[in-house]
């Protein structure tokens, strides 16, 4: 695996939006943060554009990944949003300009297409983690989402325990492998194509949002039925809801339709991590190796930069 340079003060990020479109003013807010932190914000070409649910057209959203990636005075790219749209021009990715040219790689939700398409196909480790119009741009951002930003500005591994948020045992145990997945409706579009999600012996993240639970049944049976989650190593259950205010009966079903799953697989399982869909979104590296101990409640992950 392909490790990001970290990055100083006064580098340049790159913000582009590959699926839909942001809204200005909270993509205003969260540059201003960013600036002041030191860091020099360059815009993608297109990303004030729209067509439809859309931030401009494939090819215009395609544009904008490539210039930042072929541009080597940009240090990382951060997805505005998600949103729907990255799958539309996944396979005219120039994946070994990215390969060529490694930085961070920075959003979450529909961007979970491009993280496993840019993993699997040019070897880059990038971040799952909130994103600038739809999390950081917000008005009351959980002080968390931004604390683990810094995990770019020097090498650090992170460790996730019950001091950050009540974690369930789904099954028990000890395992270790490379953390991949995240948006669990992403992952099950990638099956039957070039990008499908590779598990073996890795550690699964799965999380939603806006799913009933029988959709989740619906998605989950998909993964069981292409043989994607009898091989991973364990399973990392991030945020799972409905909606902003979830109905308590909704959660458990919820939480059941998953265990119904996971817990015959006899994996070390654990859910309640805040990745994800949820208020703060824990960061996290894919594609480095993480330890997810079950019995001890605890999930440690190696940095994802150099």
């Amino acid at each position: 695996m392909i490790f990001p340079e970290h990055l100083r003060e006064g580098d340049i990020i790159g913000v582009i939006s590959p699926a839909g479109p942001p809204d200005p003013k909270k993509l205003n807010r969260a540059a201003e943060w960013l600036t002041g932190l030191g860091f020099v914000i360059k815009y993608g070409r297109f990303i004030d554009q729209t067509d439809d649910y859309l931030a401009g057209s494939d090819e215009q959203r395609l544009s904008d990944l490539h210039e930042m990636f072929s541009d080597d005075s940009v240090h990382a790219v951060i997805c505005a949003r998600g949103g729907y749209g990255t799958a539309r021009f996944a396979d005219h990715v120039d994946y070994q300009l990215i390969r060529n040219h490694p930085k961070i790689f920075w959003g979450y939700s529909d961007i979970t297409y491009l993280h496993t398409a840019i993993r699997q196909k040019s070897g880059l480790i990038t971040f799952h983690g909130p994103m600038l119009a739809s999390d950081l741009g917000a008005e009351d951002v959980p002080l968390l989402s931004r604390q683990l930003f810094s995990q770019l500005f020097e090498p650090t591994s992170l460790r996730y325990d019950e001091h950050i948020s009540s974690l369930k045992r789904i099954c028990g145990g000890s395992a270790q492998g490379m953390l991949v997945g995240g948006n669990l409706s992403l992952l099950v579009s990638s099956l039957g194509t070039p990008f499908e999600i590779d598990t073996r012996n890795k550690l699964l993240l799965l999380e939603d949002i806006g799913e009933a639970p029988y959709k989740v049944d619906r998605m989950l049976n998909q993964l069981r039925l292409a043989g994607k989650l009898e091989k991973v190593s364990g399973f990392v259950i991030g945020g799972f809801r409905t909606d902003d205010s979830p109905d308590p009966a909704t959660v458990l079903s919820l939480e059941k339709v998953i265990s119904e799953y996971i817990a015959p697989l006899k994996k070390p399982a654990l859910s309640g991590f805040l990745i994800g869909h949820c208020r703060p979104n824990f960061s996290v590296p894919l594609g480095t190796e993480a330890l997810l101990d079950a019995d001890e409640k605890q999930l440690w992950i190696q940095a994802g930069v150099v």
